[in-house]
């Protein structure tokens, strides 16, 4: 079993209320183990609220809530996850930190993931300290995944966008240490708001770069003006802008014409097309052809 350290914070982002980026430096005198882009590892947190499961809900899945003591008030303990790593090895390699994405989890209204909540609080003045297991690990990596692949497509909604930042600088280092590369390389990034949408200049300065052969296509879910006079940023969800690039119709103009055939609610059909934005590509983008 990998050992556990201590390491300290010393860099924190806030995104929004419920988006943040922290770096990680590991316990004095160490080292993170080697990783390859795409990979995970482990971290814990001793003081999360605790919860224990209550139930079962009406969709069949287990229900939890909060694990209270003889007094009423919440226990509060140990809780460890695995994140992906946003950071690329270069950067692990050359300055010493793991990098995390990270959002405040949100089971329901006023309850919040237990250990994703700590990381909400992070300070690296005050409350800085994280423990990690000392193994990185994972085999969501390019060279496992998209080894016999000519094109790659990525498509990374809010932080699912991790391992995929960490893929794109890396192969940008690499092009920039004169490392050959014949793959096409697309990622689709999504989220509800430009300012939620993270390493967005990051990623436009790769792509600008022009040091191997990459494309990002970002999009929001909830435009507004500034969104729309972009004519860099595109417009929809993840998985309607997606099947917008193959030539299909949206979720919901499926779910709309299933229920005009007598299979689904109308009503519910047509107030969701209404509140769903029609996807639509960054400018310089076609799917003619």
């Amino acid at each position: 079993m990998a050992g556990r350290k201590v390491g300290t914070v010393t860099y924190k982002q806030d995104l929004s209320s419920i988006l943040t980026i922290f770096r990680l430096m590991p316990a004095g005198g160490s080292v993170f183990p080697s990783s390859k882009a795409g990979q995970y590892i482990a971290l814990k947190r001793d003081d999360c609220k605790l919860t224990k499961k209550v139930g079962v809900g009406d969709d069949g899945a287990k229900a939890y809530g909060p694990d209270l003591d003889d007094t009423g008030s919440q226990k509060i303990g140990a809780v460890t996850h695995s994140y992906s790593i946003a950071s690329a090895p270069w950067e692990q390699e050359e300055r010493g930190y793991l990098e995390f994405y990270v959002v405040l989890e949100v089971i329901k209204k006023n309850e919040f993931g237990r250990l994703s909540s700590v990381f909400m609080t992070l300070d690296p003045e005050t409350n800085n300290q994280v423990t990690y297991f000392d193994r990185i690990t994972g085999n969501f990596t390019l060279d496992q995944r998209a080894a016999d692949f000519d094109s790659v497509l990525m498509v990374g909604t809010g932080t699912g966008l991790a391992p995929f930042i960490a893929m794109a600088k890396q192969l940008h280092h690499e092009a920039n240490s004169g490392a050959g590369n014949s793959r096409k390389y697309t990622i689709l990034h999504t989220n509800r708001t430009y300012e939620e949408l993270a390493y967005h200049q990051d990623l436009l300065d790769i792509e600008k770069a022009g040091q191997f052969d990459f494309a990002y296509v970002p999009t929001v879910s909830r435009p507004t003006q500034r969104d729309l006079d972009d004519e860099g940023m595109g417009v929809g969800r993840a998985n309607n802008v997606l099947r917008h690039m193959f030539g299909l119709p949206m979720k919901e103009e499926e779910i709309l014409a299933a229920a005009k055939s007598g299979n689904g609610d109308l009503a519910r059909a047509e107030a969701g097309m209404q509140r769903t934005p029609k996807p639509k590509l960054p400018m310089k983008f076609s799917i003619e052809g």
